[in-house]
């Protein structure tokens, strides 16, 4: 079972975007909020400079078993995590991401036009990212609690459907009337998934 919980922001670097739910959750671990350098109100690091400068973040915190519980385009950054460090990440939640896949076959808006023009000192590596991780989803053992939303144009439902059929453990919520940001503004609903989630063994 998991003593730590990790939470991830998307693309926006918004630290404060999981606390809504955090402040819900009952399970009792510890909670780590993480940053990525150069990313909303965090100050950059010139140590960091690509994705993968990112995920290293995220590893140097899996120090006992944990919970990743990751939004949108964290969500990608928390499966190489996974993939890295197998045995410490007992449960995945991730909420309306691409996973780490190509989203255009599914009809999605493109994001990084929008993240650019509201951040435009974002640096340009992270929206250029394209790396496919399909090949590697057959890998993660850890058990998945996927978060979508039906009014989502960035990340459609038929994506969170495609993730559930490729990861081993997955199960798939659909939260209605929720869009890009529905863990933030529905944690109400949200929180309780996540609770149940985090005492549940393969």
């Amino acid at each position: 079972m998991p003593s730590k919980l990790l939470f991830l922001p998307g693309a926006s670097g918004n630290t404060q975007f999981w606390l809504p739910v955090a402040n819900l959750l009952t399970y009792p671990a510890e909670k780590v909020f993480l940053k990525w350098p150069g990313f909303g109100s965090t100050p950059p690091d010139p140590k960091v400079n690509c994705m993968h400068d990112l995920v290293d973040l995220v590893i140097a915190e899996i120090d006992q078993p944990v919970a990743l519980i990751a939004q949108s385009m964290g969500c990608v950054m928390a499966i190489h995590a996974t993939l890295q460090k197998p045995k410490f990440v007992t449960h995945l939640v991730m909420a309306v991401t691409s996973g780490g896949m190509d989203l255009e076959s599914f009809g999605a808006q493109d994001w990084r036009p929008l993240i650019h023009a509201a951040n435009p000192s974002f640096p340009r590596w992270f929206s250029d990212y394209d790396e496919d991780l399909t090949p590697e989803f057959h890998k993660i053992q850890a058990l998945t609690l996927l978060l979508w939303g039906d009014a989502d144009p960035i990340s459609p439902v038929s994506v969170g459907q495609r993730l559930a059929s490729l990861l081993p453990h997955a199960k798939l919520h659909i939260v209605s009337g929720g869009d890009h940001n529905l863990a933030m503004i529905h944690a109400k609903a949200v929180a309780p998934l996540i609770d149940e989630h985090l005492t549940k063994v393969i």
